[in-house]
């Protein structure tokens, strides 16, 4: 079961954190690029290639630090298929290296297209004789609001495999409440989205407790956080929204149970771009990451301690 791997983790390195790789040009140090660009060229195999140190030399300053790492498959995807591979690549060497690998992608459609995603993210793709397994992750982000026939493709790699899909339910981006908070009977449409979570669970529970279905809820609103631990206490939560878009350790601090289990905070370019912060060239950005992640660690333990 893997949230129970990442729970795990979280405890042994006392570090509720997870680092999002969001490479994109104008983030990355200035080094990284010319010097791949003067390898490769000023091409999209020379962007990806920039990625992929970018993304490995962070993953190898952070591996003693943080438990795990979201990958952001809009930024791989952008160089096309130079990317992508990219991104199969880093998710194969984050494995290698120990850390939780998700890849956030909020993939949502339904009926035979869900399945080829669930295959394709999850399972293996067989060409003639031969089966290849395209992604070493362990979590995928997914958008249920397609209802079930989008979500149940994914459950059995959940079950057998011990994968685990994390459900947009109550987003960090201010817009969300034009639909999430939309009032679905005697609920709001992201309790309803919840309980169907929890119907979804019912043979996915671990040693924990916790269900391999997970859900995504803000940082940017505590109060709605707050009330969705108390009621969904079997949820795992991805809390998305801390340091750029606003969301704090005082926040997050809701996202927990009273054993400082049941959650894990992500962050990028508070952590990844902390080298812009300061008057660096870029030549510590690993430096600046390592230092920028144990603040992230510290503050929340001013909140949250897990045991």
């Amino acid at each position: 079961m893997s949230i129970d791997v990442l729970q795990e983790r979280i405890r042994k390195l006392k570090n509720p954190v997870m680092v999002g790789l969001d490479p994109y040009l104008p983030i990355l140090p200035p080094h990284i690029v010319s010097e791949a660009f003067e390898e490769h060229g000023q091409t999209l195999h020379g962007a990806a290639e920039a990625y992929y140190r970018f993304c490995t030399e962070l993953l190898d300053a952070l591996a003693e630090i943080v438990p795990a790492v979201k990958l952001q498959s809009a930024c791989f995807e952008a160089l096309g298929a130079e990317g992508i591979a990219q991104m199969q690549r880093i998710s194969k060497y984050a494995k290698q290296r120990g850390y939780y690998v998700l890849i956030d992608s909020m993939r949502g459609d339904v009926g035979g297209v869900a399945e080829i995603y669930a295959q394709a993210m999850f399972g293996s793709v067989s060409v003639g004789e031969k089966d290849y397994r395209l992604y070493d992750c362990d979590a995928l982000t997914l958008n249920p609001y397609l209802g079930s026939d989008g979500v149940k493709p994914f459950l059995p790699y959940c079950k057998h495999d011990g994968k685990n899909i994390f459900l947009l339910l109550k987003t960090s981006n201010k817009s969300s409440r034009e639909v999430q908070d939309l009032l679905s009977g005697d609920r709001v449409v992201y309790t309803a989205m919840a309980d169907l979570a929890m119907r979804w669970s019912v043979d996915l529970f671990g040693k924990n407790g916790y269900s391999e279905i997970g859900a995504v809820v803000g940082a940017t609103f505590p109060q709605t956080m707050k009330l969705l631990r108390e009621k969904y206490d079997r949820l795992f939560f991805l809390v998305p929204g801390y340091g750029a878009q606003g969301g704090t350790a005082k926040n997050v601090q809701f996202a927990f149970d009273r054993f400082g289990h049941g959650a894990i905070i992500t962050a990028s370019r508070s952590i990844i771009c902390a080298w812009q912060m300061t008057e660096s060239d870029g030549r510590d950005y690993t430096q600046r990451a390592v230092d920028a992640a144990l603040k992230m660690k510290n503050d929340i333990a001013k909140y949250v301690v897990i045991l």
